[in-house]
């Protein structure tokens, strides 16, 4: 990398590696049962309570979005971290961690190794352009602009976005606070994302291994939480099998049994994304996928907060009892502190939910769908009004995330129309409409067994086998041993990782039989659980959007993005636990299944050589700068955009060529956060759910560039407090009769650059 890149990183690392140790007070507390405290999360819990405080103060306009307000925000939550540690004696709980110093460094080093390999990928090929980042990096730049929120919408001046921000909000915040500029730090943003998915599942897999027994070898833990970091982060699905045989019409995907074994085309026959779509008009991505096509998008920029959702689950569930404080010893004895009936845990998940929701509404459900369950399985534990509790615990979950994203949700409009029904009878169809539900002809998709199981089937070969491990632990009841034994097991202290007191077995009674399953288990149970009921939704209901042959397509992308990233997490437990419980023999049915295993994973995690070598190439370095292609590409525009940049403060209004959605029109307002007239036309019909809202600015920004009236062009300005008008090549593209003279008229020239104009309006 070039010594300027490195800097950038290393800065930007500084940023996070702060920001993480501010909040690891909180965060050993509310990980106090994990051996490593929860030391990667606490930079993802700061990122994400630093950016909604000062989301908030910005929402009901007290502080505006400024360095200075961030940098508060930041001091009064280093005081606040302080006083609680000495307050609760968390200091000795940290002191603690001397005797883990070697796993925390390891979760620092590969992190740091994390966001210096993606950096250096992305630096191969930065270009914010393609796909979605017009839409992504636009956001990030109308937040870094605003002074208060909501946020400008770039593309439909004078509303706010009207889509899910809070991880662009988060972006910008940390780009305000290491001082870089938003082109470098929307890759270096990429690179983090990578690196926490990688780290945070990394201590998620080795901490539900430790959960089993404080005598698991230290090898074992590092590599069932790299197998889980390598799952989660870089594999795919089975559908690299077609790399090794004749390919397939991308439209018309068969059976790989149905074509000719060709291994000699294996490394240019295989498509990449075609694992990601191939359901017919379906989305069925997962992050090494979002990793290598680089949009900074909701569900991409959710990951980190989904993975510490998921460990705070993993908590409690360690903890049995939904009270992380009363773990603590030598808690000093204050009303004020003496936390019961989860009051800690609900505000805990309360606002986290309410993040995710902001970050990508959909995770907002999923994971409550999850805490749900677990709330569930908590209470059952405890045998005393088990429905009352869990019910009221429920709503005041439910109540706690809608309260804390009621900032967001009060300038937010959901842009679904309904649940659509797949295959409906007739008699419904008929109707139409019932409540929330559509019945539409003509919508009968479903997916076939075949696909689901190339998608999902390295998954599911894991899950069964963990069935029937399971199985083999089921003992009759005459023959199962005092439950006693099972449960609340005390494990001594481990070498490294400093004490346990959580190894428990659960002994389960169905019927006439006893299973007994570790807490680690019965939480992959749940993991699976949730995940395939995912899979199976979009069989059956979606969510109706504006794309009409594609009415699955969102919904099912959606689901099982999650689906995959729990499952992987799921089964990288799973192979650590059986096949380090398998005895072998010779000729054993065991390597026959090691034989399968080992191929399984092969196909998967081949994943990241074709998707990363078809995307970068990675034979000529560029650096981190997202917006250099646009230097040979429309040089005078590159450095119009430059000059916006530096000298343009606030977000004036500035007018540009409107466009159609994917393509180079909207580079102004996107590259500088200006907010236009009207930028991408279908993005906006999704955002503000009719295609009435944007189509009427269509014919107006063609007047106002070609119209030879002053009166007609003033009209249109004033309506829409137009300051600043942009003419480059791509307006004197799609606007052949562009009349300039009224331009002038109505203002002056304050940038030019060959054929770039910008136009400053006199009033």
């Amino acid at each position: 990398m070039e010594f300027s890149d490195i800097m950038f990183v290393i800065k930007w690392w500084l940023v996070l590696f702060g920001v993480g140790i501010i909040f690891l007070p909180v965060t050993s507390v509310i990980f106090n049962n994990f051996f490593d405290k929860g030391y990667i999360f606490a930079r993802i819990l700061g990122m994400a309570i630093i950016s909604y405080v000062v989301f908030v103060l910005g929402v009901i306009k007290i502080l505006p979005f400024t360095e200075i307000t961030i940098f508060i925000t930041i001091f009064s939550f280093l005081i606040f971290n302080i006083l609680i540690s000495k307050y609760l004696n968390i200091f000795k709980l940290l002191i603690s961690l001397k005797s883990s110093w070697k796993i925390l460094l390891f979760e620092e080093i590969i992190f740091l190794a994390g966001l210096f390999f993606w950096s250096y990928i992305r630096a191969h090929q930065p270009d914010i352009h393609g796909l979605e980042k017009y839409m992504d990096f636009g956001f990030v730049n109308s937040i870094i602009r605003s002074e208060y929120f909501p946020p400008l919408d770039m593309w439909l001046t004078p509303l706010s976005i009207n889509y899910y921000y809070f991880g662009h909000l988060v972006t910008a915040v940390l780009t305000k606070l290491s001082g870089i500029p938003s082109s470098i730090t929307y890759n270096l943003m990429l690179s983090t994302i990578f690196a926490l998915t990688f780290t945070a599942s990394f201590s998620i897999g080795a901490n539900l291994l430790f959960n089993l027994s404080s005598k698991t070898q230290n090898l074992k833990l590092i590599l069932g939480g790299l197998l889980t970091a390598f799952l989660v982060s870089l594999a795919g699905n089975l559908h690299t099998i077609y790399a090794f045989f004749k390919p397939y019409v991308n439209e018309s995907p068969v059976p790989f049994w149905q074509l000719a074994f060709s291994p000699q085309t294996l490394q240019n026959s295989y498509w990449y994304p075609n694992a990601t779509r191939f359901i017919q008009n379906t989305i069925h991505e997962f992050p090494i996928y979002s990793f290598v096509v680089a949009d900074l998008h909701g569900h991409f920029l959710d990951i980190p907060f989904v993975l510490l959702t998921i460990a705070v689950l993993l908590s409690l569930i360690f903890n049995f009892q939904f009270s992380i404080f009363s773990q603590i010893k030598n808690l000093k004895n204050s009303n004020s502190f003496q936390i019961s009936n989860f009051k800690f845990q609900i505000i805990l998940l309360s606002f986290l939910l309410a993040v995710m929701y902001m970050t990508n509404a959909w995770d907002g459900i999923i994971y409550f769908l999850l805490a749900v369950i677990v709330i569930i399985y908590l209470k059952f534990k405890q045998n005393h009004n088990k429905l009352l509790n869990i019910g009221l615990l429920v709503v005041l979950v439910s109540i706690g995330s809608i309260l804390f994203s009621l900032p967001f949700s009060l300038s937010f409009k959901p842009f679904a129309s309904g649940i659509g029904v797949l295959c409906a009878p007739e008699f419904l169809t008929n109707i139409g409409k019932i409540g929330p539900f559509l019945f539409e002809k003509d919508h009968c998709l479903r997916s076939p067994l075949w696909q689901i199981m190339i998608l999902y089937g390295f998954f599911y070969f894991w899950v069964l086998s963990f069935l029937v491990f399971l199985f083999k632990r089921i003992n009759p009841k005459h023959e199962a041993r005092n439950p006693k034994q099972y449960q609340n097991t005390n494990v001594k202290k481990s070498k490294h990782f400093g004490n346990s007191n959580f190894g428990h077995l659960n002994l389960f009674r169905i019927s006439n039989f006893d299973i007994r399953i570790s807490l680690s288990d019965l939480f992959v149970l749940i993991l699976i659980l949730l995940s395939t009921l995912l899979i199976v939704i979009p069989e059956f209901i979606y969510i109706k959007d504006i794309y009409p042959g594609h009415y699955r397509a969102n919904t099912m992308f959606k689901l099982v993005y999650q689906s995959f990233i729990m499952l992987s997490i799921a089964s990288a437990y799973i192979a650590v636990r059986l096949i380090s419980n398998i005895k072998y023999k010779i000729f054993n049915f065991y390597y026959v299944y090691l034989i399968f295993a080992i191929l399984f994973f092969i196909l998967v995690m081949i994943y990241p050589n074709f998707a990363i070598n078809s995307y970068y190439n990675l034979k000529i370095y560029q650096g981190l700068d997202g917006i250099k292609y646009l230097k040979p590409l429309y040089p005078t525009d590159y450095e119009a955009i430059l000059w916006i940049n530096k000298n343009i403060k606030g977000q004036p209004v500035i007018l540009e060529a409107q466009g159609d959605s994917y393509t180079d029109y909207a580079r102004i307002s996107s590259n500088t956060g200006l907010p236009t007239v009207l930028g991408w036309t279908v993005h906006e019909w999704l955002w503000r759910g009719t295609y009435d809202v944007p189509s009427p600015r269509i014919p107006e920004v063609q007047s106002l560039y070609e119209t030879e009236s002053l009166e007609d062009a003033k009209t249109l300005i004033d309506k829409y407090k137009i300051e600043l008008v942009f003419i480059g090549n791509l307006e004197k593209e799609k606007y052949p009769k562009l009349n300039e003279e009224k331009f002038k008229s109505l203002g002056k020239i304050i940038y030019q650059n060959g054929h770039t104009i910008i136009y400053k309006m006199s009033n």
